[in-house]
């Protein structure tokens, strides 16, 4: 049992060697490993507690390493890493290297399984999701582009169809990014236009995979439009997205080239 794992029991309180660059570098390899148990249970709980403890060039260390996991050839860790980037960002750290990384990864992730039986929870729309709300939220990052990265998930091939509330995860990001006010009318709505396209095309038959999770999405963020964004899931006050009334109503318009029941 290593340094780390004795303090599960105990609080998670940092062992008395202190939080060691060794020690976390250990967490971070922890992180990787196929086992859920030592990485989701053990690993994963323990760095979040850590981590508002360390210092920020460590921190920086840290969220360096989560930012190659990206190419990491091991799902797991490509998956994880995005957890662990997310509450660097809470304690204020940025770096653009950081975004860049996580937007070349996450439309292009194709590996989409939520829960395998060996491995455990892999998520990667939702773990990937919970980062772009997160940058979406940043006042460093320009959240227009992070709303074309969202676009370009949604639309991208997969035979996948969400079974864990990706869709809830995704369709939160994306309204927590349009709650930016620098954000113009035209870039709350431009985003669309993509999908809008790809429903304008579609052809009668078995809805693939990626329309139906893209529509599921789509109506997840119609809710949040009209009822506001808690920016903490069920905790404060909502916050109103931007532009509200024209995102509602790019997002019926576009949902009604599949579903003209809706109106």
């Amino acid at each position: 049992m290593t340094d780390w794992q004795k303090v599960i029991d105990g609080g998670f309180q940092p062992p008395e060697g202190g939080l060691t660059p060794a020690l976390i570098a250990e967490l971070s390899e922890a992180l990787r490993s196929p086992d859920p148990v030592l990485r989701d249970e053990q690993a994963l709980p323990v760095l979040a507690s850590w981590i508002p403890e360390l210092d920020q060039a460590a921190r920086r260390r840290l969220a360096g390493e989560m930012a190659a996991r990206f190419s990491d050839p091991e799902i797991q860790a490509r998956t994880f890493a995005p957890l662990v980037l997310n509450l660097i960002l809470d304690q204020g750290d940025f770096d653009g290297s950081w975004l860049a990384a996580f937007t070349r990864w996450y439309p292009a992730e194709t590996d989409l399984r939520g829960y395998d039986p060996e491995l455990g929870w892999l998520h990667a729309v939702a773990h990937g999701a919970d980062l772009l709300g997160a940058f979406g939220r940043c006042p460093q990052a320009d959240p227009a582009p992070l709303l074309d990265v969202a676009a370009a998930r949604l639309l991208a091939p997969t035979g996948y169809l969400f079974a864990h509330q990706e869709d809830d995860r995704l369709g939160y990001a994306i309204a927590l990014t349009l709650t930016r006010t620098e954000l113009s009318q035209a870039q709350s709505v431009g985003w669309l236009d993509p999908v809008r396209a790809d429903f304008a095309a579609g052809e009668p038959g078995p809805v693939p995979a990626y329309a139906s999770n893209t529509m599921r999405t789509l109506r997840v963020l119609y809710i949040l439009a009209d009822r506001g964004v808690r920016p903490e899931w069920n905790r404060g006050e909502p916050i109103p997205l931007a532009h509200r009334d024209a995102v509602r109503q790019r997002l019926a318009d576009v949902l009604t080239l599949v579903s003209p029941m809706a109106g």
